[in-house]
């Protein structure tokens, strides 16, 4: 064994080295006793600083030099074995204590080697000293941390708080100045104690395999302790020349962020009681004669984060720190007291423990599951996302009070949700929507969270390029899911977005039907994605916790930043938008009336007021499987139901008592056309009856009935892209008077947030139809024609305009369409088995009847593959099929899913996946 030399008279601080001692981060042995070194204090040399430390028995702390703390154990829960009696746990801790600067550190991280304290003295006594030993979570231990100008004075200020008194620890009990109180006999120190030798640890064991399988932080690793709040964990000390008796007083400490302090949470010390409790606390489990068992246990409402874990001896007048290790805090869905507890074991499983899920995408009409890799138990992810909270701008500007907020979901989640995008700060992921992506990565060609996050961390933390809504949403879920809060994906189809905050959306048309976006800030989106996280909010009235709405897409800004979020679904459902955060906005989305208008020049006329258009198909992946779930009964009543339009009127009224709302070019509930029809939605059934309201919803647009006519696209056949679109148009004439029909036909490609974007396709002509008679036109558009234009979602809106030469009535019908893809044909051939090759095989083929070039296939999947690979293809001919062999190496057991995108100077993605059962 190594020897220990004391750091002052009876002093000392050291690391945890020596023979047989685990390097509890790496796994490796030490290499020997030499490790463990110790700085000596000589307090006999004139160059050391003389100060004599009082006991609580000693002259010197029964004279009422100071103010005294007893640190009391908590009520026991259980007896545990082999622990002194009460008086040496309920230790009255008065000893006169150095006042500690910054710690200087000697060696490299974990390297074993003994801390040098800079030692001050001090008359005030105190139980522990308030210095912070090691660099703040995730730097590296043993180097010192350079304070930034602007906490300097913060930090004189923690120091002289720490001098002026001891800080009120967990379980402690304060008494005023003045004598200290009798000391009651069983606590009096004997000649045994005064002469027993000092407890010295050789080595601690954080059992960090066993505690992170009952953590369920095993994915993340096994070579250091990564746990979760409020739910016990058990470590053990290896001591030297002698085992734990009576006598004997420990102290825990435990410290996270560059400067702990108690008041602030980001410190606490608790002795070694006979019970755990719902708290920072420690319980003696078994004791033998060179090492002792310890379960231990961490506040379910405690700052997540990386924390220190030190320990402090006391025997007699001899007190002895060491710093055991670190480790890392996470949120508790499992723990019945940690506000984001969620009670259901199959969602638990969902939500945060699965590594992989489905991004939808489309229209309502036509839902494409998108694979996602989100990998946060991948090695390095965690250590990204810690970075990542140190970097939000509130730790920039108050780190204090920042770490001091960390234990609260709803804090954290507002900060990653502003995080993810970078409008603000040195986010995640930069926003692009105009199709221009020479500088960056098509948005539609990321695969998952992994490499995202882990191009952001390597190149200083500065913005990747480039992501829309459902990238900024999947790396949100990958950071949340990491920390510990079950997360969800959302896509709402037809979403809202409402610039003005009147839960009303805009839009405007020309006489041919093609839409003005420059008329208006609002928009429909065709689909958008944002997160669900689940957590208790203590913030707002019974019943809103559960379902939050977290949207870090950056489109407007919440308190000043680009956030949004969280908004309680059950809130939104319930039309309470004054609750906090962002409820206008997010109702809009889902719930929005949308009003249409007809531009003729400087003239506007509205036609049509649709309050079912926004908020369809709510979707997201269901717990357990790979299926879709439709939640948009969590979001709203029925449409068209009573419930629901009294919700939408409790809205504008909450909207109201806030401020003056500005109507939409008109009256606020108004659905009245001027003269001017619409079709609203057309029915691919052939003709309607005269009493059928597919379109002609009198409880909708009254005047549509006066129209007499009307219009409906239909596909005659599955579209696939490289293929000529065909489809049909339906006139129908339903009065007994003959009518001539002007219609007017475009066709533009449409990106995901609803802009069109390019009109490749223009016809003209007149129909007459006779009195009831029907017509169907035959129309086509060839590739060549929309090909070049098209946007990554293969989106593509036809729209058709009417006017007859009667009441010179107009209408307006518009069709999505979505060009269906090929499909990757991806085949393990075999079980996939853990640690062991196996054979995968691609089969895609070339869907244009056109040569492409640039041919790359991108494959990831978490537990499958270390990091993403990348095949250079070449040149493929037209139709031409191919057969691709790799081979996987499985690193984790279970459900894993491989992604796959192709892509070509032709089409940016095509996206193919494969779930698959890792054996054991």
């Amino acid at each position: 064994m190594a020897d220990a030399m004391c750091a002052g008279a009876g002093e000392r601080e050291c690391t945890l080295a020596g023979s047989g001692a685990t390097n509890w981060v790496s796994g490796q042995e030490p290499k020997g006793p030499e490790e463990l070194k110790l700085l000596t204090l000589d307090t006999a040399t004139p160059q050391a600083t003389t100060y004599q430390p009082t006991t609580r028995n000693s002259p010197q702390a029964n004279s009422g030099g100071g103010r005294a703390q007893a640190i009391r154990a908590a009520e026991p829960a259980h007896t545990a074995p082999d622990l002194p009696p009460p008086e040496t746990a309920n230790l009255a801790t008065d000893q006169g204590t150095p006042t500690a600067r910054p710690t200087t550190f000697i060696g490299g991280h974990n390297s074993g080697l003994i801390q040098q304290p800079t030692v001050s003295h001090s008359t005030q006594t105190s139980v522990l000293t308030g210095a912070h030993l090691g660099k703040s979570r995730r730097g590296t231990q043993g180097q010192p941390e350079k304070q930034p100008k602007r906490y300097q004075r913060a930090t004189q200020q923690h120091s002289r708080r720490g001098a002026a008194r001891t800080p009120a620890l967990e379980n402690t009990r304060s008494r005023p100045h003045g004598p200290a109180e009798p000391k009651s006999p069983g606590t009096q120190t004997n000649l045994r104690t005064l002469f027993q030798p000092a407890l010295e640890i050789s080595f601690s064991d954080f059992h960090t395999q066993i505690n992170n399988a009952a953590h369920r932080t095993n994915e993340i690793s096994d070579r250091r302790l990564i746990i979760r709040r409020g739910q016990p964990f058990s470590l053990s000390l290896h001591f030297k020349t002698r085992g734990f008796q009576k006598g004997d007083n420990l102290i825990f400490i435990v410290e996270t962020g560059p400067w702990p302090d108690e008041a602030s949470g980001t410190r606490a010390a608790f002795p070694l009681a006979r019970a755990v409790t719902k708290s920072w606390s420690a319980a003696l489990e078994e004791n033998k004669f060179d090492s002792m068992a310890i379960a231990m246990s961490t506040s379910p409402n405690a700052i997540i984060g990386q924390y220190t874990m030190k320990l402090q001896i006391t025997t007699g007048s001899k007190s002895t720190s060491y710093q055991l290790g670190t480790f890392t805090l996470l949120f508790n869905p499992w723990c019945v007291d940690d506000e984001v507890y969620m009670e259901n074991q199959v969602e638990r499983q969902e939500y945060v423990l699965n590594d992989y899920g489905f991004v939808y995408q489309g229209n309502s009409n036509w839902i494409t599951p998108c694979p996602w890799n989100f990998g946060q138990f991948e090695d390095d992810i965690l250590d990204i996302t810690l970075k990542l909270l140190d970097k939000n701008l509130n730790y920039l500007n108050d780190a204090f009070k920042d770490l001091s907020h960390r234990n609260s979901a709803v804090y954290v989640s507002r900060v990653v949700c502003a995080m993810i995008n970078s409008n603000d700060d040195n986010g995640v992921l930069q926003g692009n929507w105009s199709e221009d992506y020479t500088s960056g990565v098509c948005p539609s060609s990321w695969n998952g969270s992994t490499a995202i996050l882990r191009q952001w961390y390597k190149s200083d933390c500065q913005p990747v390029k480039y992501g829309q809504c459902w990238v900024f949403a999947a790396i949100m879920c990958t950071v949340m899911r990491g920390l510990g809060i079950p997360t969800r994906v959302i896509t709402n189809f037809e979403s809202a977005h409402d610039t003005n905050t009147n839960i009303l959306i805009d839009e405007y048309y020309d006489s041919t039907g093609k839409k003005l976006p420059k008329e208006s800030h609002d928009s429909i989106w065709n689909f958008h994605v944002w997160c669900e996280c689940w957590m208790a909010r203590r913030d707002l009235p019974s019943g809103f916790g559960g379902w939050q709405v977290l949207d870090p897409t950056p489109q407007e800004t919440s308190d000043g930043k680009y956030c949004c979020g969280p908004a309680s679904v059950k809130a939104i459902k319930e039309g309470e938008v004054n609750l906090s955060y962002d409820g206008p906005f997010v109702f809009a989305m889902v719930n929005a009336d949308c009003v249409s208008w007809l531009v003729y020049g400087k003239r506007r006329e509205k036609y049509f007021c649709d309050p079912h258009l926004v908020g369809n198909r709510i979707s997201t992946k269901r717990a357990g499987s790979d299926d879709r779930e439709d939640v948009t009964h969590h979001y709203k009543y029925q449409e068209g139901s009573i419930e629901e339009r009294k919700v939408f009127q409790k809205a504008t009224h909450r909207l109201q008592n806030k401020h003056t709302m500005s109507a939409s070019n008109g009256s606020m509930y108004s659905s009245g056309t001027n003269g001017i029809t619409a079709n609203g939605s057309s029915s691919e059934n052939g003709r309607p009856s005269e009493n059928e309201s597919v379109g002609l919803d009198a409880s909708r647009n009254p005047p549509l009935n006066e129209a007499k006519l009307f219009l409906a696209f239909k596909l005659t056949e599955s579209p696939q892209l490289g293929q000529t679109i065909n489809l049909a148009l339906l006139a129908v004439n339903l009065v007994r008077v003959a009518k001539t029909l002007k219609l007017s036909l475009t066709a533009q490609s449409v990106k995901h947030n609803g802009k069109e974007a390019h009109q490749f396709w223009k016809e003209s002509m007149y129909i007459d139809l006779g009195p009831g008679e029907e017509k169907w036109m035959l129309l086509q558009i060839p590739y060549t024609k929309y090909g070049p234009y098209l946007d990554d979602n293969y989106l593509v809106r036809v729209t058709a305009t009417g006017e007859q030469n009667i009441t010179w009535e107009k209408l307006l019908v518009q069709k999505d369409i979505n060009l269906a893809l090929p499909n990757i044909l991806i085949n393990f051939l075999g079980s996939p088995v853990v640690n062991k090759p196996c054979r995968v095989k691609l089969t895609f083929s070339n869907p244009l009847n056109e040569e492409i070039q640039d041919c790359l296939m991108v494959i990831e999947g978490s537990g499958l593959l270390k990091s993403q690979m990348k095949l250079q293809l070449g040149a493929m001919k037209p139709r031409e099929k191919s057969v691709l062999e790799f081979q996987v190496i499985p690193f984790k057991v279970g459900f894993k899913q491989l992604q796959v995108n192709f892509s070509s100077n032709k089409f940016r993605v095509i996206k193919g996946y494969k779930t698959v059962s890792v054996k054991p």
